[in-house]
């Protein structure tokens, strides 16, 4: 199964206050900045470079969200060509086995490697980073989750740390360079879910998708599922300076747990262009690419409970978790 859809990152700045304000010239635009900076000369290029590489490849494929929430499970019914698809889709990834209340949570851990590759041409003004040669760097990934909608992830990449979750209301994150946070948008799946590590979550998230036709990729027809979300909800989550685009390839299908398929391989390439002030070009253009591996898939993991959950204490003290679960009672 291959998917294409743009998909947000895990927002790098919560909303509000001076403290968060202050976070803004941290993360993701600092890391931009330093690539514009690259580009231009104004910095000691070979030196500086993998270092700005890693904190982008980080804070844009780590742990992005869904753009879309979790939906309420729906009567399912055949009343449309995507409808019949997913249905298919169900049926050949052994969803029914997750739903029937015997699975409760799942556990994976596997591989990851983020390249930063160079954009051929770049056109229209545009600015073009990258390291040239696709300079990977090379790290592991743990993942768990509770029935679905709370989540806890943890990578580790050439050194450098990252980790996200999700309580079931309210997203958060943690990086080094901007410490933890809450995400804007409250809780929505990882990403990670779409890359076929949960079908479950891929069946909820595309239950609402209009069929597009088909389309050949890497020599094999596929169905085309598209997924409409709002400019307006996506603008919501993000300060508008920057756009990413991410497309996952996934393979490797193996059979786990009395036959639930779970994908095991993949990649993904992201396209993120960022917009504004401070930057040299009118619009400078990143492209990311990640590959992963899972070595091991679980179910059902013992003692793992809500409270493995419960998000890092900045993140509770925070105004944007006290709004965003306020707004959820």
């Amino acid at each position: 199964m291959r998917s294409r859809v743009a998909l947000e990152p895990l927002a790098e700045e919560p909303g509000g206050g001076e403290e968060e304000a202050a976070r803004r010239r941290s993360g993701l635009h600092a890391a931009l900045h330093r690539w514009a900076r690259l580009l231009s000369g104004g910095a000691a290029g070979d030196d500086a470079r993998p270092a700005a590489d890693l904190r982008g490849l980080l804070s844009v494929l780590a742990c992005p969200l869904s753009p879309v929430p979790l939906l309420p499970r729906l009567p399912r019914h055949v009343a449309s060509s995507a409808q019949y698809i997913i249905e298919q889709f169900r049926a050949t990834t052994g969803c029914g086995k997750l739903e029937d209340g015997a699975v409760k949570s799942m556990y994976a851990s596997g591989r990851v490697r983020l390249s930063m590759l160079q954009e051929p041409g770049g056109g229209g003004g545009s600015g073009v980073i990258g390291s040239g040669g696709g300079r990977g760097h090379e790290g592991s990934f743990v993942l768990w989750q509770l029935a679905p909608s709370m989540w806890l992830l943890e990578m580790s990449v050439a050194g450098q740390s990252v980790a996200a979750g999700s309580d079931g209301r309210v997203a958060w994150r943690r990086t080094p360079w901007l410490g933890a946070h809450a995400a804007r948008g409250g809780s929505r799946p990882l990403r990670r879910a779409l890359q076929g590590l949960d079908p479950v979550t891929i069946a909820s998230i595309f239950s609402t998708a209009e069929h597009a036709g088909e389309k050949e990729v890497d020599g094999e027809d596929c169905f085309v599922l598209r997924l409409d979300v709002g400019p307006s909800v996506l603008s919501s989550w993000s300060d508008g300076t920057a756009e990413t685009t991410i497309a996952s390839a996934v393979s490797d299908y193996r059979a786990v747990d009395g036959g639930v398929a779970v994908a095991h391989a993949g990649t993904s390439t992201a396209h993120l262009a960022r917009f504004g002030v401070g930057v040299r070009a009118a619009r400078v253009v990143a492209r990311m690419e990640e590959s992963w591996t899972i070595d091991d898939v679980a179910f059902n993991v013992p003692g793992l409970g809500p409270d493995a959950f419960i998000p890092p204490e900045e993140v509770r003290r925070s105004r944007s978790y006290g709004a965003a679960i306020g707004g959820g009672k």
